[in-house]
């Protein structure tokens, strides 16, 4: 079988270029794989961090890619779909992620479903969290050019169903990232980064945007007391200074710790080995790639019930949910975490990691296309 992945592929870095180099390899355990990319991303003004690029430190998978598609100019979309059906592959594997995309990615799926090749995306947003009135629009042009798409938890199944109700679609959560490496001793990782190892540590990570609560989770600071540490690790995606202010006026600032940049993925283990729990504070979401790396460290999870979060950290017993989203039911929450003990979390963790793998995720696909389109 030949499989076409059309999607962001080293040199550009970060999650989702991971996760395509992660299933593009499982795929290609059993089948003929071919990844093609973009010759352009994103045009400079939607991307606020430093660099779109992996740098010297990144762990990426170097991944053979073709680039033949510039999503901001609709002169090569076509050209591009032409080069991936003249590879002659048996499916279309895609990854959509905001709707700035669908344009571009939706013109690609059309051609080639047009002449017979099934197309199947990975859907991580459909709706994004800072949504824009093109948003739904533009979201439901792009999955009708799909012949099936995969959901990565209920809400973004929900927002999908929500602009097409007749699409074919398969439930799958999102595998463990396993690129990091192993966890570092604990004491160790804690003297690398400057951490007090008499208190209680809780990790933010990742890219830090309004609508994922940061803000919540510096308040919930001075309502833990002085045995509760915090590591803030991440690139802001505008200006940090509001965070910074409120750090000052926290009186907790000799107790909260930023590293606010891009977290290289050699650093990675460092600051899930240092912490005892992350916490996801986030106003809203879908799913978080966060959760995976933090089960690759066995490490537990406190989030707030928004999205797809309370399927992926409550029902699998890998961590608590808050009863709100505030200051003051992150921090009851981050108690009550202490209180049971991290043991039974991590326990439960090992379990889940069981069937969280790139293996049956790439297998629903392969199923999918089996049942519906093989010859």
């Amino acid at each position: 079988m030949r499989i076409a992945y059309l999607s962001t592929f080293y040199p550009f870095r970060g999650g989702i270029a991971q996760f395509n180099a992660d299933l593009l390899e499982e795929f290609g355990r059993h089948h003929e794989v071919k990844a093609f990319t973009f010759t352009r991303q994103y045009p400079s003004f939607l991307f606020p961090g430093k660099t779109q690029y992996v740098t010297e430190s990144d762990k990426a998978k170097k991944v053979d890619s073709e680039a033949i598609l510039d999503t901001a100019n609709p002169f090569s979309w076509r050209p591009a779909a032409r080069k991936i059906a003249a590879w002659k592959p048996d499916l279309l594997v895609m990854k959509y992620w905001m709707s700035y995309l669908a344009p571009s990615l939706g013109t690609v799926a059309r051609y080639l479903k047009r002449r017979g090749i099934p197309v199947v995306t990975v859907l991580d947003n459909v709706i994004p969290h800072e949504a824009k009135f093109f948003d739904k629009p533009f979201s439901r042009w792009f999955l009708r050019g799909n012949s099936c798409c995969v959901a990565m938890s209920e809400a973004v199944l929900k927002d999908m169903l929500s602009l097409t109700p007749d699409k074919p679609y398969i439930l799958q959560p999102h595998p463990l990232y396993d690129h990091f490496g192993q966890k570092m001793d604990k004491r160790a990782a804690q003297d690398a980064l400057g951490l007090d190892p008499q208190k209680r540590t809780l990790l933010f990570f990742g890219l830090i945007r309004d609508y994922k609560g940061l803000d919540l989770l510096i308040d919930a600071m001075p309502l833990l007391g002085e045995e509760y540490q915090l590591v803030i690790a991440g690139e802001s995606y505008g200006s940090f200074e509001k965070y910074q202010a409120q750090i000052a006026a926290s009186g907790c600032a000799d107790r909260i710790k930023v590293f606010n940049r891009y977290i290289d993925d050699e650093e990675v283990p460092q600051f899930f080995s240092a912490a005892d729990l992350c916490v996801l504070p986030y106003k809203s979401a879908t799913q978080s790639g966060i959760t995976a790396i933090s089960l690759h460290f066995d490490l537990p999870v406190v989030a707030t019930p928004v999205g797809g979060l309370a399927e992926s950290i409550e029902k699998p017993g890998i961590g608590l949910m808050t009863s709100g989203i505030s200051a003051d039911a992150i921090a009851d929450a981050v108690r009550a975490f202490y209180a049971a003990g991290p043991q039974t979390f991590v326990e439960n963790i090992r379990q889940a990691k069981a069937t969280m793998t790139w293996e049956v995720f790439a297998g629903k696909i392969l199923d999918f296309y089996t049942q519906h389109f093989a010859r």
